[in-house]
C-alpha cells in the first residue's frame, strides 16, 4: 500500500481583498510532500510561493480547497487549533533571524519550550542538546551581537528543532549570509533532513541553495508550474 503524504494540497485557492481591488494569489494549488522529503520552492515574486508556505505553515488559511497534515483537515480549524498545531508539529527558519538581542543563544534557544511550559531544567537541556546539533554548544552563553550571520542563523535553526518538529519551514534562510555561510547552512539542514528525519520545505529563489532538496516544486501565476525530484539530496555539495 503507498505511502500517504505528510501533507496533501487540492484545489487550494487564496483571495486577498474584495471587489474589483481583489487579488487572486492562488488558483487551485494541488501539491503532495511526503514525509521525510527535502522540498525547495521557487518562482518568481508573486507567484504564490510564499503565500503557499504561509498556509502550510498555519500561518494564514485558503480561500477554498482541501488542506489535509498527517490526514487531518487544517482548512476547517480555528485560530487556536492552528496555533496548537503550529506549537506542536512546525518550527521556522526565517531570512532575518528573528533573534531576541538582549538574550544568550541558549535563553533564544529555550523560547518556543516557555512558549509549551517546559520546566526549567528540562528546558535547559533540551536547549542545550539543540545548540550541540547545529554546532554551537560552546557559543550558548553568547548574545546575537557576538556571533556571525552564520552563527545566528544556525541559533535560529537551533529554536526551530528544540521542539522536535515533525516539519521544518524555512524562508530564505540563506539570504542574509554569504555564499560559503549559506552552504554551510544548507548542509546543515540537509544533515538534519537526512539523520532526523525532519521533513523541510525551503523556500528559496536561488538555484544553487534549491540543489540542495530532493524535491524542487516551480511556482507560476498562482499554481504549480512543475515539479522535479531527484533521487539524493545535496547537489549544491558535491
Amino acid at each position: 500500500m503507498a505511502e500517504e503524504p505528510l501533507i496533501s494540497l487540492r484545489g487550494i485557492t487564496k483571495l486577498f481583498g474584495t471587489g474589483p481591488a481583489a487579488f487572486q494569489a492562488l488558483k487551485g494549488v494541488d501539491l503532495d510532500i511526503m514525509r521525510g522529503d527535502f522540498v525547495a520552492v521557487m518562482g518568481p515574486s508573486g507567484s504564490g510561493k510564499s503565500t503557499t508556505m504561509n498556509i502550510l505553515g498555519c500561518l494564514d488559511v485558503p480561500t477554498s480547497g482541501t488542506f489535509l497534515f498527517k490526514g487531518h483537515h487544517v482548512e476547517t480549524l480555528d485560530r487556536d487549533q492552528r496555533s496548537l498545531l503550529r506549537r506542536r508539529y512546525l518550527g521556522f527558519v526565517f531570512q532575518g533571524f528573528n533573534l531576541l538581542a538582549r538574550t544568550t543563544a541558549l535563553e533564544n534557544v529555550e523560547l518556543p519550550l516557555i512558549y509549551r511550559g517546559t520546566p526549567k531544567q528540562e528546558r535547559h537541556e533540551l536547549a542545550m542538546a539543540a545548540l550541540g546539533k547545529v554546532g554551537l554548544a560552546e557559543w550558548a552563553d553568547h548574545t546575537p551581537g557576538e556571533l556571525s550571520g552564520g552563527q545566528q542563523q544556525r541559533v535560529a535553526i537551533a529554536r526551530a528543532l528544540v521542539t522536535t518538529p515533525d516539519v521544518l519551514l524555512a524562508d530564505e534562510p540563506t539570504g542574509n549570509l554569504d555564499t560559503e555561510r549559506s552552504i554551510e547552512i544548507m548542509e546543515l539542514l540537509t544533515g538534519l533532513n537526512r539523520d532526523s528525519g525532519i521533513t523541510v520545505l525551503l523556500v528559496t529563489h536561488e538555484a544553487e541553495m534549491a540543489a540542495f532538496a530532493r524535491t524542487v516544486v516551480h511556482f507560476r501565476d498562482g499554481l504549480v508550474e512543475s515539479i522535479e525530484q531527484k533521487p539524493l539530496a545535496g547537489g549544491a555539495a558535491k
